[in-house]
């Protein structure tokens, strides 16, 4: 992770409450870059480092007082609007769930097979890199 995007992912968990761990996970199974945009089988695109679906491009456009396509841009072309949209997005679900593991799911998909499965991947990434230990120890 390079050094911008690990102070732009800082500072978003700082800003909506959300655990840096997780928002490293996150980050870790999404698998994006900077600037990258990947079609889906229903037509939305996932943009940038944390892979934000342009679902969320209307309301975050109207929200920023701006066209779509510089909210689009914005998001998969700039580290912190990345994080800070994800970190908005989880806390979002927190809010809505009640619960940090649901809205590990939700920040995929709220079909709970594919959010639970999801959520897994996200586990699994925090605990590869030692920022979760497995409940036994």
């Amino acid at each position: 992770m390079s050094k911008i995007v690990a102070a732009c992912l800082m500072l978003a968990a700082q800003t909506y409450s959300v655990p840096p761990a997780v928002m490293v996970g996150i980050l870790q199974v999404e698998g994006g870059a900077i600037g990258q945009q990947v079609r889906n089988t229903n037509g939305s695109y996932d943009l940038g480092p944390m892979q934000i679906n342009t679902i969320w491009v209307p309301e975050l456009a109207s929200f920023w007082g701006v066209e779509q396509t510089t909210a689009a841009k914005w998001i998969r072309d700039d580290a912190c609007t990345n994080m800070g949209v994800a970190a908005w997005i989880l806390r979002r679900h927190m809010d809505e769930t009640g619960s940090l593991s649901k809205a590990i799911a939700n920040y995929h998909s709220k079909t709970p097979s594919r959010g639970y499965s999801y959520k897994a991947k996200v586990v699994e990434a925090m605990r590869r890199n030692g920022l979760i230990r497995n409940a036994s120890r």
